[in-house]
């Protein structure tokens, strides 16, 4: 199959490209990028007026199989990703049970191979059953399919097997991915610890759980010679401390999500748990510093942390609910809407953090548009307006704190291995 898209903005950070082109793809590969090419027997798509990136790359979410299908499956998680512009997922562990086997590995990615719209990336536990006292089959994981490992959700109390971990996969040159809140200083806290949760009668979680923990983490991976990625990084100092890692040298990667960048603990409702997410959303100088790690290089990507739950579960108390909402459908109109157009973060950064950088996290050949890769790609209309609502969400999860939300910018086509998976919206 061979297809052309035409006049479009075409942006490829990999090569620092940005240019008025066409994108010739043919048999599931990137053919060429010019200026005026011949459409022979192509599909041809006018696309000028249009920005044509990589398709969009996220490297952490939660698709809740096995065991949490009533959540979020491969089918419906991965139509939201393409809904959304993502071509190229990595799904969390924390599932039920625990992706802790090579076999469980395997099943997943023939599970996703059967049925999802795009690629999905399996990262695999770092302790058996995420329970932080063992590791898990780290080695043959690797064998079966496993990208990188990580017991997100769960912060790893002892040093020692976290260490036994890095070790491990050092000689792999794999990543752990770790969730950052030291457990003692947490408990049951349900937001973020300050004026806000003093006001509201909430118990808090302060950011020194996430500067500790993410301090103790990048010291061992430094020690090691290992590679850690700071999972949802919501702590200002916490940046300045990955910040300080990178220049010493260490292999620290880190990610951000939209809602850490534009949502602070003010939008927090009592009567809405939409906004209880893990780790909480934080203060007005926390955003301020995540957007500056973000320009600078400190932060390598933007995430969404997909994290959708049934109707039932969210709609309770906000202390009883749990923890997460589903991003893919808003991620890009987010960062877009709030930080591209409002003038706060240029165009190339976020298209970098969205495609190139992620995918250079996980070693995926994912995240460009370089002649011969993966024919992944998103056209994005940087002036489309929309609101978003739920009843057109692809994901089964429905609470958003971005609900009602009016947005510019929007994915309106999407192609994974050549072929056309979403247009306008709807998804083939």
């Amino acid at each position: 199959m061979t297809v052309l898209l035409k006049g479009g903005r075409v942006m490829n950070p990999a090569e620092d490209f940005d240019e008025i082109a066409d994108v010739l793809m043919e048999d599931g590969k990137i053919k060429e990028i010019a200026k005026d090419l011949a459409a022979g027997d192509a599909d041809v798509y006018d696309v000028s007026g249009k920005l044509v990136t990589p398709g969009l790359v996220d490297l952490h979410v939660h698709f809740r199989e096995p065991g949490q299908e009533a959540k979020e499956d491969f089918e419906s998680g991965s139509k939201a990703a393409v809904a959304g512009g993502f071509t190229t997922v990595a799904t969390m562990p924390n599932t039920k049970p625990v992706v802790d086997s090579a076999a469980l590995v395997r099943s997943l990615k023939k599970r996703a191979e059967d049925v999802a719209r795009c690629h999905v990336e399996i990262i695999g536990a770092v302790t058996k059953g995420q329970e932080g006292k063992e590791l898990a089959e780290l080695g043959d994981m690797i064998e079966a399919g496993a990208v990188a490992f990580s017991d997100d959700g769960h912060f790893d109390p002892s040093a020692k097997v976290l260490l036994n971990a890095y070790d491990y996969l050092h000689p792999f040159d794999k990543v752990i991915i770790n969730h950052e809140e030291e457990t003692s200083l947490v408990e049951d806290g349900v937001m973020n610890e300050g004026h806000r949760s003093a006001m509201l009668g909430m118990k808090g979680r302060p950011t020194v759980a996430e500067d500790i923990a993410v301090a103790r983490d990048v010291l061992l991976a430094e020690y090691a010679g290992a590679r850690v990625h700071v999972a949802h990084m919501s702590s200002a100092r916490a940046v300045d401390i990955v910040r300080q890692a990178k220049k010493r040298g260490v292999r620290v990667t880190a990610e951000v999500t939209p809602q850490h960048l534009t949502l602070t603990d003010e939008c927090v409702d009592l009567y809405d748990s939409s906004t209880k997410i893990n780790p909480p959303l934080r203060s007005k100088q926390d955003c301020d510093a995540l957007l500056a790690g973000l320009k600078d290089g400190t932060i390598d990507a933007i995430v969404t942390d997909h994290s959708p739950h049934a109707q039932e579960e969210k709609d309770r108390e906000y202390m009883y609910a749990p923890s997460g909402f589903p991003g893919l459908e808003t991620s890009l109109g987010i960062m877009l809407t709030d930080l591209y157009q409002a003038g706060n973060l240029d165009l190339k950064t976020i298209v970098s953090k969205m495609t190139w950088e992620p995918a250079k996290v996980l070693q995926l050949s994912a995240g460009t548009l370089n002649v011969g890769s993966p024919a992944d790609v998103t056209v994005i209309d940087l002036n489309q307006e929309w609101t978003v609502e739920t009843q057109k969400f692809y994901t089964k999860g429905s609470h958003s704190p971005f609900v009602g939300r009016k947005l510019k910018g929007k994915a309106v086509m999407t192609f994974v291995d050549g072929n056309l998976v979403m247009q306008d919206g709807r998804v083939e």
